[in-house]
């Protein structure tokens, strides 16, 4: 992708982490951050609302747009497709907003191929217990599931060591502290005030006249 005043983030992380709740914690106090909403073919769970957490859409549908490429990513996972739009991402970064995307490490993996430079943070439990515990507090999984998310989570954590940044979420308020740092140090990188204060950096850098 072309280069934009807004910053791409991939963040990872196992189910239970904790990983939406902090880029949630984080969209509270910055309104030009945004996380990235999917595509889904699985149903919504009570409360979640169409166009807010997923895109709700058929199996049919979701194999049409993957043929006309409008992912930056896809993948199937538990028998349901997740994708990432193309076009609302591009739009979004143009605007000068910082966009997230909450992927698993195989989407990282396709959007670092499309997006060279996208920051990872991988967002760790401080525990495999503390993990299953969080998963039996949250009360939307059978003990079969939790089981399967459990071993999951620790296919997924041997690729921690792909990205960028790691984070270890053992205090909530500490793991949003040092998420948000990440996020404002890239903005204040060269790369990024470059592109996101264009004519005053052309303006301060011009050669004074004769």
């Amino acid at each position: 992708m072309q280069q934009h005043s807004g910053n791409l983030f991939i963040v990872s992380a196992p189910s239970g982490a904790g990983k939406s709740s902090l880029i949630n914690a984080l969209l509270k106090t910055h309104a030009d951050m945004q996380v990235s909403v999917s595509h889904t073919t699985r149903a919504p769970r009570p409360g979640e609302v169409d166009g807010v957490h997923y895109h709700f859409i058929s199996v049919e549908q979701f194999k049409k747009l993957i043929a006309d490429n409008e992912f930056l990513e896809w993948a199937e996972v538990f028998g349901n497709y997740y994708g990432t739009s193309r076009s609302a991402i591009i739009n979004n970064l143009r605007q000068g907003i910082d966009v997230f995307l909450d992927i698993d490490w195989q989407g990282a993996r396709q959007i670092r191929q499309q997006a060279p430079g996208t920051l990872g943070i991988f967002i760790l439990p401080p525990s495999m217990a503390a993990l299953e515990q969080r998963l039996l507090q949250r009360g939307q999984d059978s003990e079969q599931v939790i089981a399967k998310r459990m071993a999951q989570a620790q296919s997924e954590m041997q690729h921690a060591d792909e990205y960028e940044y790691l984070i270890i979420n053992d205090d909530f308020n500490q793991a949003l502290s040092e998420l948000a740092h990440i996020v404002l140090s890239q903005r204040n990188s060269l790369q990024s005030q470059q592109s996101r204060h264009q004519t005053l950096m052309q303006q301060l850098l011009a050669k004074p006249a004769k």
